[in-house]
C-alpha cells in the first residue's frame, strides 16, 4: 500500500457528548514541548475549555512531540470545535515563544502554504471513540505508561511524570483542577 490514496485516513473528527482517545503530533514529530514551558501551554488551554464546560478531560499525557488525552467535546467553542480551539492557542503561543527567544527553531515548523507561514501540529490528529470501559482503562494504562516507553524513559514509574493525569488516578493527587473521573 505504498499509494497514499489507499492508505485510509484516520478520524480527527469529534461527535460531541462522546468519549475519545485523541492523539495530537507536532509537526514532523519535533520535540517542540521538551521543555516544560511548552507543556504548560497545553495545560492552560485545556484548564480554559474545560472549566469554560467545552471539554472534559478524563486522561492525559503530553510527551516531547505529541499529547494523547481521554476525553469529550461538549460544544463549540465560539464558532470552532474545542479541539481545533487547542490546536489553535498552542500554536500561536508556541510562536510567540520562539520567536521571543529569537531561536532558530521556529524555522523547523515553517510551510509554504497560503493560509498559515507555520504549522506547529500535524494535521492528522487521531481520534477513536471509547464505546467501552474496558478499551477506555486499556488506552488509560496505554497513556499513563507512555513516559516510561524505552525511547523516553522520561520517569522510572508513571506517577513520577508531572504531564500526565496518573497520579490523579494511582494517588488521589489533584494536581490538575479540571480532570474528572473516567
Amino acid at each position: 500500500m505504498n499509494n497514499p490514496s489507499l492508505q485510509p485516513k484516520r478520524k480527527s473528527f469529534l461527535e460531541h457528548n462522546e468519549v475519545y482517545f485523541w492523539t495530537a503530533t507536532i509537526h514532523q514529530w519535533n520535540p517542540l514541548m521538551l521543555a516544560d514551558k511548552y507543556k504548560d501551554v497545553v495545560i492552560d488551554s485545556l484548564r480554559y475549555l474545560s472549566v469554560a464546560g467545552k471539554i472534559d478531560v478524563y486522561a492525559f499525557v503530553i510527551m516531547p512531540n505529541h499529547i494523547h488525552l481521554i476525553w469529550r467535546i461538549n460544544e463549540p467553542n465560539g464558532k470552532e470545535s474545542p479541539q481545533g480551539s487547542l490546536l489553535k492557542y498552542t500554536a500561536h503561543q508556541f510562536k510567540k515563544m520562539l520567536r521571543s527567544e529569537n531561536n532558530h527553531a521556529l524555522s523547523l515548523y515553517a510551510v509554504n502554504a497560503s493560509n498559515k507561514s507555520y504549522e506547529f501540529w500535524q494535521r492528522d490528529s487521531l481520534a477513536t471513540p471509547l464505546y467501552t470501559h474496558k478499551v477506555a482503562l486499556q488506552k488509560l494504562k496505554y497513556i499513563h505508561n507512555n513516559p516510561l516507553a524505552e525511547y523516553w524513559q522520561l520517569a522510572k514509574d508513571p506517577c513520577d511524570y508531572k504531564y500526565s493525569s496518573a497520579p490523579y488516578y494511582e494517588l488521589d493527587k489533584k494536581n490538575f483542577n479540571f480532570l474528572k473521573d473516567l
